[in-house]
């Protein structure tokens, strides 16, 4: 493969709604270009950047994959991203390292959420959008519908640049408004045709607002179109490319990627007027490591290097290969590499060009472009590569909150290591994805963005690392506490020849008036319980605190005050008076008024206006309490406190309920006493538990 420069590099990043084409476009790119001799389809399981088993499996992207593609001397990157809302964090990367997001929509279904959050994703990284409406040679497709749905939501800024001759069956060519040339054909048989008679007045009237949208992207060129009525052809271009790097223009293209109708005309397109990292007005922020002042590099080859890690890919054969994209200097195989984030300098295994799973050996690449570096040993994803001697580090990458947590186990005894190994390796590879130890249940929780992820990440655990894993709801947490004052006493007495065993103690339990777990008041005076069994009998305490009385949840909130007791000088042992505790807790929080308590989420849900009845109806059916509501980006943001317990499959829940529109965040908030009814059914659930495990 020949090298790039950097003006003639495109990096773009292929985005939109699960089934939309996204894949089957980058198959047909590769095709076109001749890159690959046969266009697999992701029904078969043959397709470049769909490599992955999972993805063969469910026939669906479930990773960012890379197709460079050489087209008309420059290079365009493609990086194909998965469009199910599980796989969020997969655009992350991608959005920090492209130029271009190009969004695929449906030619039939037009304009749906998964388009609108990649568009809202595009705007909040700063990058050029363009759409692309695919799937053109269905039935009942509508290149001019879309087009309008597109203008409704997103205004003026949507341009149509390569418009459809004819659709369903008879997509059979494409018109382009900026050369106002028609083109016929498929892939690169795609030749140059007249124009249609019935479409000349229509691409007439898009050309004239391509070019009022190209005079609006520049001020100097809106003073002569308002001055003059009118711009030349390189001013068109001019104004064009800048509202294209700016967001003001969002050109509009209509394909069939399963036919290869307008495919190389597109490709056309954006070799020629995306912007490339190289375009006037591109920098990248960082700070200097050492000194922490702001610092800005331009792309260019003869600037001092870095680059950025913006994905890791963990193999167990292969080892890892860590992806980035250069924003400074050049890298070649003397380069050395600084790990900026880690203070670590790093040896690779050599600089690939990715292709889905193929890699490609380079001895060099210049600023702009993407590769891989193989077998790094600190980097990880977010990570910065710089010069030693000038260094630079940008901000690493925020990837979206985890919204959903499974416990998880090996499958097998004794096979943990291999689990949890395999886990840190693919956290490595998906930062969206979080393992943590709970404390108080002693489960390991893994947490991600819904249910197929976390199914996703252990198949990918059993495929590549043999490891075999279950996942389960987690435990709830509970705790137990007591509402009343109880005196009590705690009498251990055992003779069974020679010394016997003898503790006695008062004890009054009572609800903590502080909010600590466990408070001990030691109350004895005039020696009933010598000093040196008092530790014992706070330790007993302590001990059966971990157990409570009505479900075994650990007992909190409890003041503990030894009033009185009495001893044996021979038989009393610190052992006995432990013991002597233990019944008086068993039997005090017992007395005490008893109480299960379960801990209460805050939750923050941001959903569109529409949606505000059926979350609140939801939330009602999940023992929620609604706290307040207020406006956030045009959208409702409902703030509520709900039990863990009614949490676990919200995630899921809000995406059917909102259309994937909704989005939420949760944190513990505090512990409240269950509701009677529930109560009961949980201390039944617990008692049973204990009974099968005798």
């Amino acid at each position: 493969m020949a090298d790039y420069l950097t003006s003639n590099i495109r990096n773009i990043a292929l985005m939109g709604h699960g089934g939309e084409g996204k894949t089957t476009l980058t198959e047909a790119m590769l095709f076109a270009a001749g890159i690959i001799d046969r266009q697999g389809k992701v029904e078969d399981g043959t397709t470049t950047t769909d490599f992955e088993p999972e993805e063969i499996k469910r026939k669906c992207s479930v990773s960012a994959a890379c197709a460079p593609i050489d087209w008309n001397d420059k290079m365009l990157n493609i990086i194909d991203v998965p469009g199910y809302f599980d796989f969020i964090g997969e655009t992350t990367g991608p959005l920090r390292v492209v130029e271009t997001a190009c969004i695929v929509v449906s030619a039939v279904t037009g304009f749906n959420v998964g388009a609108e959050k990649a568009f809202k994703y595009a705007v909040k990284s700063g990058v050029g959008r363009m759409f692309v409406v695919n799937q053109m040679d269905r039935e009942h497709a509508s290149f001019d519908k879309v087009t309008q749905q597109l203008r409704d939501r997103h205004g003026s800024c949507v341009v149509p640049v390569l418009m459809p001759i004819g659709d369903g069956e008879s997509f059979r060519g494409v018109v382009n408004v900026l050369e106002k040339k028609a083109y016929e054909g498929a892939y690169k048989k795609s030749v140059e045709v007249p124009m249609p008679e019935n479409m000349k007045e229509k691409v007439d009237r898009a050309f004239e607002y391509l070019t009022e949208q190209a005079a609006a992207a520049d001020d100097d060129l809106m003073m002569k179109y308002l001055d003059e009525g009118e711009l030349n052809y390189d001013e068109i271009l001019k104004g064009f490319r800048k509202g294209m790097k700016d967001g003001s223009i969002v050109p509009v293209c209509a394909v069939s990627a399963v036919t290869g109708v307008g495919i190389a005309r597109m490709m056309d397109l954006m070799a020629k007027y995306l912007p490339s990292p190289a375009h006037d007005g591109i920098e990248h922020a960082g700070f200097n490591p050492r000194t922490g002042e702001a610092q800005v590099r331009v792309c260019k080859d003869d600037q001092p290097f870095s680059a950025f890690i913006y994905k890791t890919i963990a193999d167990p054969f292969v080892g890892k290969l860590s992806l980035f994209r250069i924003f400074s200097g050049m890298l070649t195989s003397s380069t050395t590499l600084y790990n900026v984030n880690k203070d670590k300098t790093e040896k690779t295994g050599g600089i690939f060009i990715l292709r889905g799973k193929k890699q490609i050996a380079k001895q060099q690449l210049h600023a702009g472009d993407l590769g891989a570096l193989s077998k790094l040993q600190f980097t990880s994803t977010g990570d910065t590569l710089a010069d030693y001697n000038a260094p630079i580090q940008y901000p690493t990458l925020a990837f979206p909150p985890v919204c959903m947590s499974k416990a998880v186990y090996a499958a097998k005894q004794g096979e943990e290591d291999k689990v949890f190994s395999g886990l840190a390796r693919l956290m490595e590879e998906d930062p969206s994805i979080t393992l943590e130890k709970n404390t108080e249940t002693t489960e390991t929780l893994l947490s991600g963005q819904g249910e197929m992820h976390l199914d996703v990440i252990r198949n990918k655990l059993a495929n590549k690392f043999g490891a075999n894993a279950v996942l389960q709801d987690p435990k709830i947490p509970y705790r137990e506490t007591i509402r009343k004052v109880v005196k009590v006493e705690g009498r251990h007495k055992k003779q069974t020849g020679g010394h016997g065993q003898f503790g006695d103690v008062w004890i009054e339990f009572s609800p903590s008036l502080n909010g600590t777990d466990f408070e001990f008041e030691d109350a004895v005076v005039g020696g009933v319980v010598p000093r040196n069994f008092i530790p014992s009998v706070e330790k007993g305490l302590r001990e059966n605190m971990a157990h409570g009385v009505l479900a075994g949840y650990p007992m909190v909130g409890v003041h503990a005050k030894l009033y009185d007791g009495s001893y044996h000088p021979v038989d009393s042992s610190e052992m006995a008076f432990k013991t002597a505790a233990r019944i008086a807790y068993k039997k005090g929080c017992m007395d005490a008024g008893p109480v299960l308590m379960e801990p209460i989420m805050h939750v923050e849900v941001l959903v569109p206006d529409e949606y505000m009845g059926d979350i609140m109806g939801d939330m009602n059916k999940r023992r929620g309490r609604i706290i307040g509501m207020n406006q956030v980006d045009g959208m409702q943001k409902v703030e509520a406190e709900a039990p863990m317990s009614e949490m676990f499959k919200y995630a899921t829940d809000l995406r059917s309920m909102t259309q994937a529109r909704g989005s939420f965040t949760m944190k513990f908030e505090r512990y409240e006493d269950v509701p009677p009814n529930v109560a009961e059914k949980i201390i039944a659930a617990a008692k049973k538990d204990d009974s099968d495990d005798d």
